[in-house]
């Protein structure tokens, strides 16, 4: 099939793009400099702000791959909502089959954080023009460039100790990166999976504390002295991991207003689609810190 990879420069879409072609598809990798772009795939140029540029890239393609987001706007809600909106008429018509959306793992409800919130409103927008959409709702992807590997791998590098707001003791379920590419190469082209919502996860739930200090085992050979306080604020935490860290403030202050819900899966129906086991997170560890240097 033709496939679409949006943010084909970014964290996931650049892991996406060569199991893709290995998987017999052809791949088309989205960027805003096609120019200056060396990975795999044929480069075009596209930009979801820009909705003009939206008709050229999804052209006689199959299945698009919706891999783009501006946590690190403060009015990412707005952008993002507006941009989905834009793709998915786009999509629409041009003939697109299916787009795949990687979103956040959480329960539906009014407590949801405005990233998770903003996720859920994607999913939605993207849909409206009638092309079937795939999403896969994923907690931490841990991996070797992702923001919340690199807060967690700087974290346990740089502090003998840790005090850490009470949120860290919410339960999440990460999964590696290499599980994430896995399911999403999975599902394209699927039919069973057209307009549905998976929810994907590795084997492990576990609290912030615990995967700080499972990461601090793997990278350190010992666990980190952790305490816990009730003070620290989102915004407060987000200035804290800024500083001891270089993950920018505005999107650490984004990601960790959702680190307060508990995000696990509940159902395990992608296993039916894509079959296989996840790796556990010591092992997602161990391989970002590989590929990390």
């Amino acid at each position: 099939m033709q496939v679409l990879v949006t943010g084909a420069t970014g964290f996931v879409g650049s892991r996406l793009a060569p199991a893709l072609l290995e998987a017999g598809h052809e791949v088309r990798a989205m960027t805003r400099h096609p120019e200056s772009y060396d990975g795999p795939g044929d480069a075009v140029a596209g930009d979801v702000t820009d909705p003009g540029s939206l008709a050229e890239a999804l052209s006689d393609v199959d299945v698009a791959v919706y891999l783009v987001h501006s946590l690190d706007d403060d009015d990412f809600e707005r952008k993002d909502a507006d941009a989905a909106r834009a793709f998915g008429l786009a999509a629409a018509a041009c003939g697109v089959r299916q787009i795949i959306y990687l979103g956040g793992l959480g329960k539906d409800g009014d407590d949801l954080s405005a990233h998770l919130r903003s996720r859920r409103e994607v999913e939605k927008l993207l849909g409206e023009a009638g092309v079937p959409v795939t999403v896969l709702r994923a907690a931490i992807v841990v991996g070797a460039g992702g923001i919340s590997w690199e807060m967690t791998r700087q974290l346990v590098k740089n502090l003998p100790a840790m005090v850490v707001p009470k949120w860290a003791s919410t339960l999440t379920q990460p999964i590696a990166l290499d599980d994430v590419v896995r399911y999403l190469a999975g599902v394209v082209g699927v039919e069973a999976a057209y307009g549905r919502v998976f929810e994907i996860g590795g084997p492990d739930r576990l609290t912030y504390v615990e995967m700080l200090q499972q990461a601090a085992e793997v990278i350190n050979g010992r666990r980190v002295p952790v305490a816990t306080v009730p003070v620290l604020t989102p915004k407060l935490s987000s200035h804290w991991i800024s500083f001891v860290t270089d993950v920018d403030a505005t999107t650490g202050r984004n990601l960790i207003d959702s680190m307060g819900t508990e995000v696990v899966v509940t159902d395990e129906s992608i296993r039916d689609v894509v079959p296989g086991e996840p790796i556990t997170y010591a092992e997602a560890v161990r391989r970002a810190l590989e590929e990390s240097g």
